[in-house]
């Protein structure tokens, strides 16, 4: 690779600048990150190696004002770039489908630890479902650091089936086009760790969602009734049907849901070890419980 110059460099240096102080100018949260990431996107290098190359050419350049004109138009990064990474795989994003945030990361590692104590418990092969995968990120993850695992996963919207199909392929998963409600009959009472990042959002909570939200995310990925808990109890009770005793749900929610949530699944007499869990800026992000088994039957691992 052709290393730029001091003149190359400084002139790539004043294209970041003046990208920046636009986005920033638009109320970017990250203008200098978001600027970096779009002209590596355009110059097919990594955002480290950006000084390192040739400045863009007349065509580059072009297309990185038009990117950033969108960006400053609010519309998603990774929308524009039409990828994002979620813990330790690559996914394809864009229109049409929930970008998996970072916070999610920690209850894919919850069902990823699950995973690994059934089989530590003497599953040979346990089974996980992924209800309402959207991109497929949690279920790509527990494919790749849970080996061998059956993993299940399930979407509504065919726009998000179709880019969790692109981002499974190979992967080994069970992808399904359905509605989580009634699907996975053939597993009921057989699945080792069911996971889930529903809509959470109360539908009278439309003005306290960012903009990019609001005007780019699909809205059945982010709308759940009018307090927001409408999805979270149908994955009560399909997690319920499709645990076998034992076993273990993890499920995300909105930070104002550290209460409510929980009590979703404590009030159900299903589950025991009802417990929420505080993503790493503290705040309420997940709930998680145990299925119990019939009396006097075993509670398992």
């Amino acid at each position: 690779m052709t290393h730029a110059g001091p003149t190359k460099q400084v002139e790539a240096a004043a294209v970041l600048a003046a990208a920046a102080g636009r986005l920033a100018t638009a109320g970017v949260a990250s203008p200098r990150v978001d600027a970096e990431l779009l002209l590596a996107h355009v110059l097919g290098v990594p955002r480290a190696r950006l000084l390192l190359v040739r400045a863009p050419t007349g065509a580059q350049r072009t297309r990185f004002d038009e990117l950033v004109a969108r960006r400053a138009a609010r519309e998603p990064l990774q929308h524009l770039t039409g990828s994002t990474s979620f813990r330790h795989v690559r996914l394809a994003v864009g229109r049409g489908v929930f970008v998996p945030r970072p916070e999610t990361e920690l209850l894919a590692g919850w069902a990823v630890e699950a995973l690994l104590a059934a089989r530590a418990a003497g599953v040979p092969e346990p089974v996980a479902v992924d209800l309402g995968t959207g991109s497929g990120a949690i279920a790509a993850v527990l494919a790749a650091e849970v080996r061998p695992a059956r993993v299940h996963a399930v979407e509504l919207s065919a726009d998000a089936h179709a880019f969790a199909e692109h981002n499974l392929s190979g992967t080994g998963v069970d992808l399904r086009l359905g509605d989580m409600a009634g699907e996975f009959a053939d597993l009921d009472g057989l699945v080792d760790v069911v996971v889930a990042n529903p809509p959470y959002i109360p539908l009278g909570a439309y003005d306290g969602v960012d903009e990019e939200s609001r005007r780019h995310e699909p809205a059945p990925a982010l709308w759940s009734g009018d307090d927001g808990l409408d999805a979270i109890r149908c994955v009560e009770r399909v997690g319920r049907r499709l645990l076998r005793p034992g076993g273990r749900l993890g499920c995300e929610h909105a930070d104002v849901q550290g209460e409510s949530a929980p009590y979703v699944f404590s009030a159900s007499g299903g589950w025991d070890r009802v417990r929420d869990h505080r993503d790493l800026s503290g705040r309420a992000r997940y709930v998680t419980a145990r299925r119990l088994g019939p009396p006097g039957g075993t509670m398992g691992p």
